[in-house]
């Protein structure tokens, strides 16, 4: 049997080129009889195209990151694959839909890095709050000033709002609590009881949630309904001045719609972990955010420490072994 890895990160060498030979974990967990692939790699994993669909051809298990499961993607699976695992929290390039009218199992790994993205959280929204990556710049270019790159404000009397209180939103709000003065949060799923049980105010709308803090973080959920729901109304109804960070996916913030409100101090600064495209240097648009004083960026890797790389690695393995050798469903995280 054959499972392909399409894209690891944790697979790239100090050089940027895949090694085969660090997928030993996998192949320990998987046991003999069934072979570890890395999908096809030109600069970058390919992950579109004739030249990846012929990669992952023929395969019994697809484990994917960043790659999208589409209707071509199936059709070269078909008919052996039983399994396709996202080596990662989010399931919006798993399309479920798709993988159960296919009769293929689908799984993610939904808790391995609540504690990473949490803290990569809070210390993206303090660094927006202190300045830090403005004075570091200046001291570096030999400027230096204590009142240079503006004066912070009093974090103790501000309010921060978390926009989607599911595992690593309400991390973030136990963490966020010792510095701010209250958190608020707004997610429709989530019972007003159940975000009063975290000591958390729970808001009717997105709208009121800008309207009552000083900072928000976002750790919504992308799906169909929220791609771009940090939008130029949500923006409109911020206190001036207003901070916000985004760990959880590019597509829920509209760039353009951050980049005006920066421009009419709206928004006092942002800071962000994920883009749409992935990497903002290849979007024009994106780019311009990489000028600004008042941005603060990271290259999605909120996730990533030693023990959540070897958490999700060890899961996802036993995930696909439990549906290769014992037949089984995947034990966790099942989206088909």
């Amino acid at each position: 049997m054959r499972v392909v890895y399409t894209d690891p990160p944790w697979a790239l060498t100090g050089t940027g080129q895949p090694d085969p030979a660090r997928a030993d974990l996998e192949r320990s967990i998987l046991g003999s009889g069934i072979t570890v692939e890395l999908g096809p790699f030109d600069n970058r994993y390919v992950l579109t195209g004739e030249e990846f669909h012929q990669a992952v051809a023929g395969a019994d298990a697809l484990v994917v990151c960043r790659a999208q499961v589409n209707r071509e993607l199936t059709n070269a699976l078909a008919p052996h694959c039983k399994v396709i695992a996202r080596s990662g929290v989010g399931v919006d390039n798993l399309n479920a839909e798709l993988l159960r009218e296919v009769g293929i199992y689908g799984f993610n790994i939904p808790d391995y890095c609540g504690d990473e993205v949490s803290t990569h959280t809070v210390a993206l929204l303090l660094a927006l709050e202190r300045g830090i990556c403005v004075q570091d710049r200046l001291v570096r270019a030999d400027q230096w000033g204590v009142h240079r790159g503006g004066i912070p404000r009093r974090v103790s009397r501000r309010n921060v709002g978390i926009v989607g209180f599911g595992r690593i939103g309400r991390a973030s709000a136990r963490k966020l609590q010792p510095f701010y003065h209250n958190v608020f949060a707004y997610d429709p799923a989530v019972p007003d009881d159940l975000m009063a049980s975290h000591g958390v105010v729970a808001v009717e709308s997105l709208a009121d949630l800008f309207g009552a803090v000083d900072a928000v973080v976002v750790h919504a959920a992308l799906t169909p309904e929220t791609v771009d729901l940090i939008d130029a109304t949500a923006l409109a109804a911020a206190r001036a001045g207003c901070l916000l960070v985004n760990t959880a996916r590019g597509r829920l913030v509209d760039t353009a719609a951050v980049l005006d409100a920066l421009d009419t101090g709206q928004l006092g600064g942002f800071a962000s972990d994920v883009f749409s495209p992935e990497d903002p240097n290849t979007s024009p648009l994106a780019r311009k955010l990489l000028d600004r004083d008042d941005v603060v960026v990271s290259s999605h890797r909120a996730f990533l420490s030693t023990e959540s790389e070897l958490s999700v690695r060890r899961r996802v393995a036993a995930g696909v072994r439990a549906v290769l050798r014992d037949g089984t469903p995947p034990p966790e995280g099942r989206v088909a």
